[in-house]
């Protein structure tokens, strides 16, 4: 059974940084894609990041500049590295494979940007 575990949320003033990390277990082969996902209250869930087996990545245009994505093949994580945090990046944050065809999902962890 797939399973991914996020950490890392947490409560942060403007301009400052999180990083979030996700772990991925019963995944016997490569994975394909890994990426974060958000979702604010009221608001749709939307992509944040999300990376390649290869290592290539886009992002949405709200956090280019400002947030990194990068995984290790090897130890199956995904890490989110967020800077220059405004009020508007809270939300909760969720981490995501595709993997055999199937869409899995973290519980999620929330970021709160405030000062």
């Amino acid at each position: 059974q797939v399973q991914l575990v996020e950490s890392g949320g947490g409560l942060v003033q403007p301009g400052g940084s999180l990083r979030l990390s996700c772990a991925a277990s019963g995944i016997t082969s490569s994975i394909y894609v890994m990426g974060w996902y958000r979702q604010a209250p009221g608001k749709q869930r939307e992509l944040v990041a999300r990376i390649w087996g290869g290592g290539s990545a886009d992002y949405a245009d709200s956090v280019k500049g400002r947030f990194t994505i990068f995984r290790d093949n090897a130890k199956k994580t995904v890490n989110l590295q967020m800077n220059s945090l405004k009020p508007l990046d809270t939300a909760v944050y969720y981490c995501s494979t595709t993997y055999l065809g199937t869409i899995y999902w973290g519980q999620g962890t929330q970021v709160t940007v405030s000062s």
